[in-house]
């Protein structure tokens, strides 16, 4: 698994943790750091699709902690972890 893999999963698994524990700041903060790093690390492979839905989750992370809220940061994580599951397989 590359750092770009690294990061998606890392972010996936603090996003799910949000279900538990909603109002995590430390945690809020973390998948903050995370989006970041992924929109740099996948930018420097040519990727253009990541670092926009990172700008996306990012709003997400930002915003008052509600269900709606974790479930977009969970749903997109998925899709980062897909899209670098699909590359690294040679799908895209």
């Amino acid at each position: 698994m590359d750092a770009l893999g690294k990061l998606c999963t890392e972010g996936k698994e603090a996003a799910d943790y949000l279900w538990q524990v909603p109002k995590d700041e430390a945690m809020r903060q973390k998948i903050l750091d995370l989006l970041e790093q992924i929109a740099v690390e996948s930018a420097k492979q040519g990727r253009k699709e990541m670092p926009r839905i990172c700008e996306e989750l990012k709003t997400a992370a930002q915003a008052s902690a509600s269900p709606q809220q974790v479930d977009i940061l969970v749903n997109g994580f998925d899709r980062l972890v897909h899209l670098w599951q699909a590359a690294k397989s040679g799908l895209l």
